[in-house]
């Protein structure tokens, strides 16, 4: 006679590592069968990446082992399995009598056609598939024009998102109500985690915890990357290790300008969701996809190593090969360069960054870099070319952050400039004009 399984909900955790205030796994406890939690380190992705010892796969194993150490105390455990999602759940569909599959969106292109898959091999096996919004808190049709369609300007959007909003939006979900529904695993059934070859890191990751001064003083101290008055939390912000909800009820009572650039976020990630073109990666203003791009190999790799002579631009990429982060400020002064001075497609520069950044969120990388390449949704207009040298003088007037990253500046060691300014500038709105005019 076969055993009879018991059956359960599987908790699907994704861009959303941590255990409290999650919508997704809120409704799976609330069900009241054995919740299962879930990660997979999906080799779709992972076998992407270059070098395996990537600092985005350590910071997840860093929040995985976090969680894990809080289930264990509820004789529970994660999950953890490296392969293909679609395997994964067939092989979990036969090992247990899953009832319901929860996890919380992602609006991101692969995920959205990964998620398509699971849904449909779940459907034929009579399992639901659950989906709720988490990292956001307005996504898809929340916040529309009266005629039902999507803001293309920012400001509009913002004052829209803002009206909006209420402390509906910002309730948290009370998700240790319920923490007594997670599936126990007999004592030696515990699955271990696993390492994947991680090593030690010579730096540790930003705090999630924020202080207060830092959020009062951001509109004055933002744009100075010599000193610290960013909030460091875009990569929580990017895994799901803190919440969105808690964070937007933290500025919005602080500081209106650290509200804004959260709502820019999520302006992004609307953007995604209408405009398909943007999730496959061509211009939001298909227009400019006739630039004709310059697309230099030894110039590219200037950049990328921060050899350019520019020193505010060269700190900037050294900061990012470094640490795996770069300040806001200095991100569009390097956008700008590589798009503008040096007239190379900025999917390039979208690319490497995309490569190199702890918080790479497709999204915000893709509106950034299109907006400093002109060629987004309310981007910087293709005139607008950023001079490197007023950018240093109005917001590293000391040398301090560019000597901390260039300390052979002022030496026979530091390259001379691989462009003129006003030669490039002069040269890139020349180019992308023909673009316009060929339409």
């Amino acid at each position: 006679m076969s055993e009879v399984k018991q059956k359960v909900s599987i908790m699907w955790f994704r861009r959303d590592l941590r255990l409290e205030d999650n919508a997704a796994l809120h409704y799976a406890l609330k069900s009241s069968l054995p919740v299962i939690p879930l990660f997979i380190f999906d080799r779709n992705i992972l076998d992407d990446f270059e070098d395996k010892y990537d600092r985005r796969v350590e910071f997840i194993h860093a929040a995985l082992t976090e969680m894990q150490s809080s289930l264990l105390q509820l004789k529970s455990s994660l999950l953890v399995i490296d392969g293909n999602p679609l395997d994964v759940f067939r092989n979990l569909v036969e090992q247990y009598d899953v009832n319901t599959v929860y996890a919380n969106c992602d609006y991101e292109q692969y995920a959205i056609d990964r998620d398509n898959s699971i849904s449909i091999f779940l459907k034929q096996k009579e399992i639901s598939f659950c989906q709720y919004k988490d990292q956001v808190i307005f996504d898809k049709e929340e916040v529309v024009k009266d005629d039902g369609t999507p803001y293309m300007v920012f400001t509009p959007y913002s004052k829209k998102w803002k009206m909006k909003l209420n402390d509906f939006y910002l309730s948290t979900y009370p998700c240790e109500k319920y923490y007594k529904h997670f599936y126990r695993f007999d004592a030696g059934d515990i699955p271990s985690l696993k390492s994947l070859g991680f090593f030690p890191v010579d730096q540790p990751f930003p705090s999630k915890e924020l202080p207060d001064e830092i959020v009062k003083q951001y509109h004055q101290d933002r744009d100075y990357p010599a000193i610290p008055g960013t909030s460091r939390l875009s990569v929580h912000l990017r895994f799901g290790t803190i919440s969105i909800r808690k964070l937007v009820a933290h500025a919005k009572k602080l500081n209106e300008v650290f509200l804004n650039e959260l709502i820019w976020r999520e302006f992004y990630h609307m953007i995604l969701w209408h405009v398909p073109h943007v999730r496959k990666g061509e211009s939001y203003k298909r227009e400019f996809d006739k630039i004709k791009w310059r697309n230099n190999e030894k110039e590219f790799m200037a950049w990328c190593e921060g050899r350019t002579g520019y020193p505010i631009v060269d700190a900037g990429m050294r900061e990012l090969n470094a640490t795996g982060f770069m300040h806001n400020r200095v991100r569009m002064i390097t956008a700008s360069f590589l798009t503008k001075h040096l007239l190379i497609d900025w999917r390039w520069g979208e690319a490497y960054f995309a490569k190199k950044l702890l918080d790479y969120d497709y999204a915000a990388n893709n509106g950034g870099w299109q907006w400093c390449a002109g060629t987004g949704c309310d981007a910087s207009p293709y005139f607008r070319v950023f001079n490197p040298a007023l950018q240093t003088k109005k917001f590293d007037r000391d040398l301090k952050y560019i000597k901390e990253w260039v300390p052979e500046l002022n030496s026979f060691e530091y390259p001379q400039p691989i462009v003129e300014h006003d030669m490039a500038r002069q040269r890139a709105i020349q180019v992308y004009r023909q673009a316009l005019v060929s339409n």
